[in-house]
């Protein structure tokens, strides 16, 4: 079995995935727009996109915008993606880059059980929770 998150955007899709590529050494590896599809009278706008994959270092995420009459929740709610890391700098790095025009939830801090581990909810909604396993 494997489990792959699915964001739904509104409109913003690629960008949002263009700054993920950015902050997580990513890149997009699947685009696939409304236009020319079978689902183009799903969009109003047909550039928009109908489904994309982002892949970064042991990341794997799938995408696309909501089409015409689909939900437009802008907040992430009660799903985080969390993301463990190998080093103290790397985690930092990360965190700095995707908290850019987003909100900090949790700073970067040592906690009760042996981690650094922090929060935040990016520009784009979704909310990211950050853990380094400090070896001891």
């Amino acid at each position: 079995m494997n489990l792959t998150p699915y964001i739904i955007f509104n409109g913003n899709c690629e960008e949002a995935l263009n700054f993920y590529a950015k902050c997580l050494d990513g890149e997009i590896k699947e685009l696939m727009r409304f236009e020319g599809s079978p689902a183009a009278d799903m969009a109003v706008d047909k550039q928009q996109v109908m489904h994309a994959i982002f892949v970064a270092k042991g990341i794997m995420i799938m995408a696309s915008d909501s089409g015409q009459g689909a939900p437009t929740e802008v907040d992430g709610g009660k799903v985080h993606l969390s993301i463990n890391f190998g080093t103290a700098e790397e985690q930092e790095k990360v965190f700095n880059a995707l908290k850019e025009g987003g909100r900090e939830t949790m700073p970067l801090n040592d906690t009760f059980w042996g981690a650094r581990f922090g929060m935040l909810t990016d520009k784009f909604g979704i909310n990211w929770m950050f853990n380094y396993d400090k070896q001891g």
